[in-house]
């Protein structure tokens, strides 16, 4: 029975029931609030995928093959074969999970094999796995920065980030988007113990870069940490799939580094950080996600143990994947339409109106092609937008056929002459 049920009554201590009128009065207060969200058109309905993740995908309803055009599957390594048939044999070796967090009976060899291969993949010296990178950013300020400390963090960094500095004990400063300037002014005015810069390496909603190379100068001029979180970077991002740290030319230079294996690196779940050892080894002891949330199963371990092997050894998807954003923003630039972002996979069409932008999605739908309208709160008031992501799964003659759809629906809700 749903806790939501009308009938449902509570039982107390001693056996008393409760009455349902506090649950009458929650029912009215969000009911109110979400028809305020549907009248504002930011409602957002979820549609359901019967299929596997990938390029092409069947949604509940439609037996018909969709485009997918809105998924951080980057490498396009979400069903690939090799990846699939590696987790199904450590599932049957391993069992389907430990029961228990790390340090009590949580940690298997290939925990400490997955850890080792991502420290290498970005030239660290050691790895913490977490269930997410969401519980990686809410582990890490609160574990290492006490109130003699500070946290400077740009302004549009993700929720996770915003969440985890929300629990720790330092000084918060927020700095202006990408403005240096704002950023030297309050590192000088710092009179903190340890200062810790926080950026998103690239910014999920519009695509765009931090300018990393700039940020690390001024960390080094005020004696400052630099914290990054790569998670819509690592694995296809640079040259090679080292990140913004690579497409800055700053490699090895960023202090911490976090991120996900739930995106581009197979698709499934699981973040960590990588870093110094000694910071590592702090985590270990201090992080509460970590120490109290059941390790990664081996299922997903071996996803990301054998995805990083093929990172390894070939920057073959990385190279396709960008070939295939340059292509996706090039004809859609000359379409006229406004790509948000910076060369990045992720491609938002800039709309507006969050009415239009669902609008939009919902006919692009009808033509085959899976994309999802964003509004207020994800993004700010009066930039709603379709974030189109690109794979390196996908063909060129799949980019052209949602070039040709968004074309055609563009005319037509006059978006675009």
């Amino acid at each position: 029975m749903s806790i939501f049920s009308k009938s449902l009554l509570f039982r107390g201590v001693g056996g008393r029931h409760y009455s349902a009128a506090a649950q009458t009065q929650l029912r009215e207060i969000l009911g109110t609030q979400l028809a305020g969200i549907k009248d504002a058109g930011t409602f957002k309905a979820e549609r359901i995928i019967t299929s596997s993740q990938s390029t092409q995908i069947t949604v509940q309803g439609s037996d018909k093959k969709i485009l997918n055009f809105c998924a951080n599957n980057y490498l396009g390594l979400a069903n690939n074969p090799e990846i699939v048939e590696h987790s199904q044999k450590l599932l049957e070796q391993y069992g389907a999970g430990l029961s228990s967090v790390r340090f009590i009976c949580g940690t298997q060899d290939i925990h400490k094999q997955l850890e080792k291969k991502i420290a290498q993949f970005h030239g660290r010296e050691d790895t913490i796995l977490y269930a997410s990178c969401f519980d990686a950013n809410a582990g890490i300020f609160e574990a290492i920065l006490t109130p003699e400390d500070a946290v400077f963090s740009d302004e549009l960094n993700h929720a996770s980030i915003i969440d985890g500095i929300r629990l720790c004990k330092a000084k918060k400063q927020r700095y202006k988007h990408r403005d240096l300037g704002d950023l030297e002014e309050q590192l000088k005015a710092s009179d903190a113990r340890l200062k810790l810069i926080a950026t998103d390496g690239v910014f999920s909603m519009d695509g765009n870069i931090a300018p990393l190379a700039r940020i690390v100068k001024l960390a080094r001029k005020y004696n400052a940490l630099v914290f990054v979180d790569e998670c819509h970077a690592t694995g296809f991002f640079g040259a090679t799939g080292r990140g913004t740290e690579e497409y800055d030319n700053v490699m090895g230079e960023v202090d911490i580094i976090n991120s996900t294996l739930g995106k581009a690196l197979g698709g499934a779940s699981g973040g960590y950080t990588t870093g110094p050892a000694e910071l590592i080894s702090f985590l270990r002891q201090k992080s509460r996600p970590y120490l109290f949330s059941n390790t990664l199963p081996p299922a997903v371990v071996a996803v990301g143990l054998k995805v990083m092997d093929m990172l390894l050894q070939s920057s073959e998807l990385t190279q396709r994947v960008q070939s295939n954003t340059q292509r996706f923003r090039q004809a859609m630039t000359k379409a006229g339409f406004t790509i948000a972002g910076e060369n990045h996979p992720i491609c938002p069409v800039m709309l507006g109106d969050a009415r239009l932008a669902s609008k939009f999605a919902d006919e692009m739908l009808t033509r085959g092609i899976y994309v999802i309208g964003f509004s207020y709160p994800v993004v700010p008031q009066g930039k709603a937008r379709i974030r189109v992501q690109i794979s390196a799964a996908h063909t060129e003659a799949e980019i052209d056929r949602a070039i040709n759809a968004f074309i055609e629906v563009g005319r037509s809700l006059k978006v675009i002459q």
